[in-house]
C-alpha cells in the first residue's frame, strides 16, 4: 500500500504542492467536523443538566454554524486542489509522451501499435486524473478524520475507544486483503482498456477497406474480442470487490452496534455518565463513516497504481540521442559514408556511399522496396544508421540537435498528412510565425490558391483530420506550399507530383522549380521529366547504389536506368484502340 501511495506521489510531480494543500485542508475539514460534534455535545449537556437558560443553545448554534461554513469552505478548496492536481498531472504526462514521440525512431511505430499509446494517453490517464488525487487525499483525509474522532471517543471513554480501534483494525485487514487480491486483476484491466482503444482505432482507420470487401459486421472480430475482454476484466474486478464490500459494511455496522450496546451497558452499570453515553451513541453513527471513506479510497488504490504503472511504461520509449548541439552549416552538401541500416534483423542498406553537393539536385530511382525512401529518411534522421554516417555540411546528423537538423530540411511526402485545423495553419505548420500574406504567396506559388479561395471560408476553412475533405492532389499542393513557406536549404521530395492531376502538373512543376532554386535537392521520382534534368542520378537496387551519373551518361549504359527510360517512353506512347 505504501509503495502504491509513493508511486502516486511521485507521479504527481509539480502537482505535489496542490495535493499537500488538499491534505492540509482535509485536516481543517476534520476540525470543523468536530465542531458539529461539539454542538451536539452542548445540546446533550443542556438536556441532561436541565439548564433553563438559552446559553447552551446559543453555544451549540455557534459551533454548528462554524462547522457548516468551515466544512463548506474546506471542502471547496480541497476539491479544487484535487481537481487541479488530477487534471494537470495527467496533462503533464500526456505532454511528456507527446514530446517523447517527437524524437523516437520512426521504426518504433512499426513495431508498436499506435492505438496502445492512444489508449494510455486517453483511457488510462483519464482514470489517473479522475481518481489518483482522490485516492491519495481520500485515504489520508479519511484517516485524519478517523484519528480525530477516535481521540474524541477515547476522551469520553477509553473502553469505547478500544472498540473503535478494534473495528478499524478489522476493517483495514479486510480492505488490505481486497487490495492485495486486486493486484492480479488491475493490470489485466488496464491492458484490456488500452487494447480496446487500439482495436477500435484500427477498425475506424480501416473502415474503407472493410466496406470495400463487404465485411461490415464480419471483419470486426478483433474489436468484439477486445470489448469482450474489457467487459470480463471490469466484471472480474467488480465480482472481486463485492464480497469484500459486504464484509466491510457488516464489520462497520457490527462494531457500531457494539459501541451502542456497550455504552448502554456501562451506563446501566453506573460506570459511564448519561451525557457520555448519549454522545457515544451519536458518534457511533459518524465515526465509522470516516473510516469507510478512507477504506473506499484504499480499495481502488491498486487500480490507480496499475494505471500509473501502465502510463509510466511510456518512459521506456526509445529516444534518439539528443546530446547534439546547435549547428548552422554554411554549406548544405550531404554525404553518405558506408551507411548500413536495418529494419529489425533485415538489413536494407548495404554500405551506401554517395556525395550530394551543395545546391545541386540528386534524383533517386529504383525498384519498389530498393531502399530509396529509407535513404532519404536517414537524412532527416527519422532513423539512425547502424554503421557509417550521414553528414550535412560536414557534420554528422547525430551531432545536430533534432531542432537544428529539422530547420535545415523541408520534406514533401507522397502520402500527405494534414491536421484537423484551418488550411492556413496547415500551411504555416513549418513556420508558425508566418503572416497571412506570406501564406497566400506560398499557396499561389504551389498552385493551390484557386481551390482554397473557392472553399466556404477560404484560408480559414477547417479541414478534416488527415485532410479527408480534400482530394489527393489538393493535399499534395498544400504540402508543397508548406515546404515553400518553410524555405529550408535542403528539400526532400518523395514523389511530390504523384497525386497531382495532369492539368495542374506543369504549373506545379514550375512551382517545385521555384521551391528548389538554389537549394540542395534529393528527390525520389519515376517521371522522366522529373529526373532527366537532375545534376546526378542515383540508381538504387536491393539496398545498393548500382549506377550513378547524369541522364546522358546513364542512358548510354545498359542497366536499370536505361530500361527505366525505355519503359517510361513506351508507357507514354500507349493508346487505347477503338473497339
Amino acid at each position: 500500500m505504501l509503495d502504491a501511495l509513493k508511486k502516486i506521489w511521485q507521479f504527481a510531480g509539480e502537482e505535489q504542492r496542490n495535493i499537500n494543500k488538499s491534505i492540509a485542508v482535509s485536516f481543517l475539514y476534520a476540525v470543523f467536523h468536530m465542531f458539529q460534534i461539539s454542538a451536539i455535545y452542548f445540546v446533550i449537556l443542556a438536556l441532561t443538566s436541565q439548564d433553563g437558560t438559552n446559553r447552551a443553545a446559543w453555544i451549540a448554534l455557534g459551533f454548528l454554524v462554524a462547522s457548516i461554513l468551515g466544512r463548506a469552505v474546506a471542502n471547496y478548496f480541497s476539491q479544487l486542489q484535487q481537481t487541479h492536481a488530477g487534471y494537470f498531472m495527467a496533462a503533464n504526462k500526456r505532454v511528456e509522451i507527446g514530446n517523447k514521440l517527437k524524437s523516437v525512431p520512426m521504426g518504433y511505430f512499426n513495431d508498436h501499435n499506435l492505438g496502445e499509446i492512444t489508449g494510455v494517453a486517453t483511457t488510462v490517464l483519464d482514470e489517473v486524473e479522475n481518481t489518483a488525487p482522490m485516492v491519495l487525499v481520500g485515504m489520508l483525509g479519511g484517516f485524519i478524520n478517523a484519528v480525530v474522532f477516535t481521540i474524541m471517543v477515547l476522551i469520553f471513554d477509553w473502553r469505547i475507544g478500544l472498540i473503535v480501534i478494534a473495528g478499524t483494525i478489522l476493517y483495514l485487514m479486510i480492505t488490505s486483503a481486497m487490495e492485495k487480491k486486486s493486484a492480479a486483476l488491475a493490470p489485466r484491466r488496464q491492458k484490456s482498456a488500452t487494447r480496446m482503444v487500439a482495436a477500435v482505432l484500427e477498425q475506424v482507420q480501416g473502415m474503407s477497406v472493410i466496406k470495400s470487401f463487404n465485411l461490415t459486421g464480419k471483419g470486426d472480430q478483433k474489436v468484439r474480442d477486445a470489448l469482450e475482454e474489457n467487459r470480463k476484466s471490469n466484471l472480474a474486478v467488480e465480482q472481486l470487490f463485492t464480497p469484500y464490500n459486504i464484509a466491510q459494511g457488516l464489520t462497520l455496522h457490527l462494531f457500531s452496534i457494539i459501541m451502542i450496546l456497550t455504552s448502554i451497558a456501562f451506563y446501566l452499570q453506573g460506570t459511564m455518565r448519561l451525557e457520555n453515553t448519549l454522545m457515544t451513541i451519536v458518534i457511533s453513527f459518524l465515526i465509522f463513516a470516516q473510516i469507510e471513506s478512507a477504506g473506499s479510497s484504499m480499495a481502488i488504490l491498486r487500480i490507480v497504481d496499475s494505471a500509473i504503472e501502465r502510463a509510466n511504461q511510456t518512459d521506456a520509449i526509445p529516444q534518439m540521442d539528443e546530446g547534439g548541439r546547435e549547428v548552422r552549416p554554411r554549406k548544405h552538401d550531404i554525404v553518405f559514408e558506408n551507411v548500413r541500416f536495418s529494419y529489425g534483423r533485415k538489413e536494407i542498406l548495404h554500405g551506401i556511399s554517395a556525395n550530394l553537393p551543395d545546391r545541386t539536385t540528386t534524383a533517386v530511382i529504383g525498384p519498389s522496396g530498393s531502399g530509396k525512401t529509407t535513404l532519404c529518411n536517414l537524412i532527416a534522421r527519422f532513423w539512425d544508421v547502424d554503421s557509417g554516417s550521414v553528414k550535412i555540411g560536414g557534420t554528422d546528423v547525430k551531432e545536430y540537435t533534432l531542432e537544428s537538423l529539422t530547420d535545415q530540411i523541408s520534406m514533401v511526402f507522397q502520402n500527405v498528412y494534414l491536421f484537423a485545423d484551418t488550411i492556413e495553419n496547415n500551411i504555416k505548420f513549418g513556420r508558425p510565425d508566418a503572416t497571412h500574406e506570406e501564406v497566400v504567396a506560398a499557396a499561389k506559388k504551389a498552385c493551390c490558391d484557386d481551390f482554397i479561395e473557392a472553399l466556404p471560408e477560404g484560408y480559414h476553412t477547417v479541414i478534416g483530420e488527415g485532410g479527408a475533405s480534400l482530394s489527393g492532389g489538393e493535399k499534395q499542393r498544400i504540402s508543397i506550399a508548406r515546404a515553400m513557406l518553410k524555405d529550408a536549404p535542403i528539400v526532400i521530395l518523395d514523389e511530390a507530383t504523384a497525386n497531382v492531376d495532369p492539368e495542374n502538373e506543369d504549373r506545379l512543376q514550375k512551382a517545385i522549380e521555384e521551391l528548389t532554386r538554389n537549394k540542395t535537392i534529393i528527390m525520389i521520382a519515376h517521371r522522366l521529366k522529373t529526373v532527366r534534368n537532375a545534376d546526378q542520378i542515383l540508381v538504387v537496387d536491393e539496398g545498393r547504389i548500382v549506377q550513378r551519373g547524369t541522364h546522358q551518361e546513364l542512358i548510354r549504359e545498359e542497366g536499370i536506368y536505361s530500361r527505366f527510360i525505355r519503359n517510361r517512353k513506351e508507357a507514354i506512347g500507349w493508346k487505347l484502340s477503338e473497339p
